[in-house]
């Protein structure tokens, strides 16, 4: 159960700090794009950057299993 919890606190870091620097990027986060299929529907994805793509399919992913991996390292460290 404390690995899960260890894990998780390192994701929502993670998460966090990209999302901050994403922001003063001007890129898209998953909230931004959320707000903007409700506001404008299915024309939403016409609206966004390939680099917005790249992130939210991609990058963002990709930085989120990077939270795992250093959540599991943590763990690992504090088990030993």
């Amino acid at each position: 159960m404390i690995r899960l919890y260890i894990i998780g606190i390192a994701i929502l870091i993670i998460a966090i700090l990209a999302n901050g620097i994403i922001l003063k990027l001007g890129i898209k986060s998953w909230y931004d794009f959320i707000a903007l299929l409700n506001h404008e529907g299915s024309s939403a994805f016409r609206q966004l950057s390939i680099l917005d793509y790249l992130w939210l399919f991609i990058g963002y992913p990709l930085v989120l299993g990077c939270g795992f991996w250093i959540g599991d390292s943590i763990h690992k460290l504090i088990k030993n």
